[in-house]
């Protein structure tokens, strides 16, 4: 069977193992940077490696433009997350009924190779755009931001998107992250008399109580395209063995934040919480961990240049050109940080990356070539 030009490249970069290095057997990006690294020198397009970590760098190609003072930023991970659970083999790219099937097939390797192909095809049809154009393939998405830090280290640009799944819709708003350890000390003593000691798990059973019923707050402020900030206490570890007063408990709280919300503010909100439970219970001792991960929420103004072009490219395409928020994060929040207007846009839909049968369709791959080269063609 013969594929299209952005579908073989798909194919390629699914049969590269490149699950994230923190994971469990995750090699991770080296194969895959040299596999980007050599698409680019074989078409004649300057491109330079940039390490993140040994054997772990970002590529970043570059296609000069009329006005080399302005930047365009096209930005895909390399990594993915752990085949664990997957009920397909996750290296070995099957097509069947339009969609291709693989790990990294939807997040977001499909997005990838439609950046790499629209570059590709801008560079053969001999087009200077109007802008510097950068594609960054980078790596630790998938873990902790290492590789979108790294790029932003100095950078300047005038607008950037970044792939993620969106089912073909441009998004300007996702809601951030904020993960960190509550602990509760309690006193260590024999289950037969435990007045003696001081029960953490009880302790931490008030706390979980009282997280729960000041999440119904949340709901009172929502954003009108993310909805409300949400909050979920999703492990919890405590006690040694069954005949023990627990001395210790734990839990982990992932809060997703709203546009506007800044991290230390919502912490300083929880550290009130807990203060007015002690004082509550006297023997109540609770206290925050630092955090062990900080995305702030991405918001792009719909006016933004970069938003209204994506809006135009998508409805003169017939497909939906309305602006739009999703719930997860993306590397496009840090860009946003560091002052360039930036989207998320690709093929795919998020309920089908990390999945145990993970695909993209390969219709959604093709549109986006189009889409990506006609943005970098006419931003300017």
């Amino acid at each position: 069977m013969s594929l299209s030009p952005v579908t073989a490249t798909l194919a390629e970069l699914v049969r590269i193992n490149s699950v994230n290095s923190a994971y469990e057997g995750g090699p991770g990006e080296t194969e895959i940077a040299a596999w980007v690294h050599r698409f680019f020198v074989e078409r004649g397009i300057e491109v330079w490696s940039d390490p993140v970590w040994p054997g772990r760098p970002n590529i970043i190609a570059r296609l000069p433009g009329r006005d080399p003072s302005r930047r365009v930023i096209l930005e895909a991970h390399t990594d993915t997350v752990s085949v664990q659970g997957m009920t397909i083999p996750p290296f070995e790219p099957r097509i069947e009924a339009g969609r291709l099937y693989g790990r990294g097939a939807c997040d977001t390797k499909g997005g990838l190779a439609a950046m790499l192909q629209a570059v590709a095809t801008v560079k053969a049809e001999g087009l200077t755009p109007p802008c510097d154009v950068w594609l960054a393939a980078v790596v630790d998405e998938e873990f902790s931001f290492r590789g979108v830090v790294k790029l932003c280290a100095g950078l300047t640009a005038h607008a950037a998107i970044v792939a993620e799944p969106t089912s073909l819709r441009a998004v300007i708003a996702s809601k951030g992250v904020l993960r960190w350890r509550i602990r509760v000390r309690g006193k260590a003593a024999h289950s037969g008399k435990p007045h003696l000691g001081v029960n953490a798990i009880s302790h931490m059973a008030r706390v979980v109580l009282a997280l729960e019923q000041d999440h119904e707050r949340l709901a009172a402020a929502s954003h009108p395209l993310l909805g409300p900030a949400t909050c979920n206490v999703g492990v919890i570890r405590g006690g040694v063995q069954v005949n023990f007063v627990p001395d210790d408990c734990v839990i982990e709280i992932d809060r997703r934040l709203l546009p506007g919300e800044k991290t230390d503010a919502v912490l300083a909100g929880y550290r009130a919480l807990l203060d007015g439970l002690q004082a509550q219970y006297p023997t109540l001792r609770a206290e925050m961990e630092p955090p062990m991960l900080t995305d702030e929420a991405l918001f792009t103004p719909a006016d933004s240049a970069v938003a209204q072009l994506a809006s135009t490219l998508l409805t003169e395409r017939g497909l939906d050109g309305r602006l739009c928020g999703v719930p997860y994060g993306s590397d496009a929040s840090k860009l946003s940080r560091q002052g360039v207007p930036s989207i998320v846009f690709g093929p795919g839909s998020i309920d089908h990356a990390h999945a145990a049968v993970e695909f993209v369709d390969l219709a959604e791959v093709e549109a986006a070539v189009g889409f990506y080269r006609d943005f970098i063609l006419r931003f300017h």
